[in-house]
């Protein structure tokens, strides 16, 4: 993989950005400058300084100290919406792919019908009804997100289930469990992996949305949606309060989707364009 990176620079720059951006969501209680969570009145929507790299919000609250604390809600939904989705997903797949029949049908059908519905207003509806906060926000994305994955793997299953290998596990008395999760789902995750990995992004882009909101992490929990949501008055007068956590949501968003291109093309040469 890092042969991999080293030709394809852009993957490169994107994979240090994503490390860099998780050792500071890791390392935030000792590179934050100030407390996200103090409020100074006397400090209200100050421009970018040397005292304010970032400059402040409306409340007098340091901007970058709010990025690298909400650097660890993005990241924490992203990823473990993306790996729960993945692991609903895969199992449901893999399943309706080799059993086929009324179970197929069902389970095609379940995940036809989350599919039909905007993944967005789904998500907003399921965490209007729960109550809000951050396990919230990562259960709706979840239940949103596993249909895609689900489609993927029984895809690739019905293309395996009659190969040659499959056969001569079925011959030699391997039972349908062991033919699932011993010979069939290795053989998907590769390219489960890179799905996962191309979702995290959207994830981080729908979990600001629901911040921005109001339906995310509740305040005074910093994320970057609700920092864009909070300034979005003051985008003429103190555009820094919103440019900064837009900045950083399209530049995480973006590094994990180039990432995850750059992944596929390393586990999967046969996609390369």
């Amino acid at each position: 993989m890092l042969n991999h990176l080293k030709k394809d620079k852009i993957a490169l720059i994107s994979a240090l950005a994503i490390l860099a951006l998780t050792g500071a969501a890791v390392l935030a209680p000792l590179i934050a400058p100030y407390d996200p969570l103090r409020i100074n009145l006397d400090a209200l929507r100050l421009p970018p300084s040397a005292e304010h790299w970032m400059g402040t919000d409306s409340k007098g609250r340091d901007i970058l100290s709010r990025l690298v604390f909400g650097a660890r809600v993005s990241l924490l939904v992203g990823v473990m919406a993306a790996a729960v989705s993945m692991a609903i997903g895969i199992l449901i797949g893999v399943v309706s792919g080799y059993i086929g029949g009324k179970v197929d049908s069902v389970l095609s059908a379940l995940t036809d019908m989350v599919m039909a519905f905007p993944s967005l207003l789904l998500a907003i509806g399921i965490t209007v009804v729960l109550p809000p906060g951050l396990a919230t926000v990562m259960l709706a994305l979840s239940l949103v997100g596993w249909a895609s994955f689900a489609r993927l793997a029984r895809g690739l299953v019905l293309s395996m289930k009659e190969q040659q290998f499959v056969e001569a596990a079925r011959a030699s008395g391997c039972t349908t469990t062991r033919v699932l999760f011993r010979h069939l789902l290795p053989n998907c995750l590769p390219l489960m992996i890179i799905a996962g990995s191309l979702k995290v992004g959207s994830f981080i882009l729908a979990e600001s949305a629901l911040s921005f909101l109001g339906l995310g992490a509740q305040p005074p929990t910093p994320t970057w949606g609700a920092m864009v949501s909070l300034s979005r008055n003051y985008i003429l007068s103190a555009p820094w309060t919103v440019v900064f956590p837009g900045l950083a949501i399209a530049v995480t968003v973006l590094s994990f989707n180039i990432l995850g291109d750059s992944l596929r093309d390393w586990l999967d040469p046969k996609m390369r364009v």
